[in-house]
């Protein structure tokens, strides 16, 4: 696990990038930390280095959004809403975890109970440091 503390959002999507350039057909990202912590800010430098064109929003009311025309699709998902295993299984989550693209799930931590592939997925966790400061623990990006 490596760790970078980022000053600023441009910081942290300059890392979420890296992963996009790294990332493989079929790989997955497990994102977690807290609310405003920069979880979407992450995944718009993941679609950059995916060469993705357009703006990235957050699927928190949609629960996955697609996006092509990069280098491979992105697959951004967030189980904020989801709350109990029945409500995860029944959204349809497993088709994302061999995705025909990339795949990165934003609130990861609730479907790991679950004994779901993303256990053995790439994570990366941030955590809030200060109003401009958050450290990032990942794995490498190499997806």
């Amino acid at each position: 696990m490596a760790t970078f503390i980022s000053h600023s959002p441009a910081e942290t999507e300059a890392l979420g990038e890296k992963f996009g350039r790294a990332a493989r057909r079929g790989g997955v990202i497990a994102l977690s930390g807290d609310l405003g912590a920069g979880k979407t800010q992450f995944v718009r430098g993941l679609a950059r280095g995916l060469e993705i064109p357009g703006r990235v929003h957050s699927p928190t009311f949609t629960l996955v959004n697609e996006y092509g025309g990069g280098r491979l699709k992105l697959f951004h998902l967030d189980l904020y809403r989801l709350e109990t295993a029945a409500q995860i299984l029944s959204a349809g989550i497993e088709e994302f975890l061999q995705p025909d693209g990339v795949a990165v799930i934003e609130w990861a931590e609730r479907i790991c109970d679950l004994r779901f592939a993303i256990c053995d997925s790439k994570k990366v966790q941030i955590k809030v440091v200060s109003e401009t400061e958050r450290k990032i623990i990942y794995d490498d990006p190499g997806v």
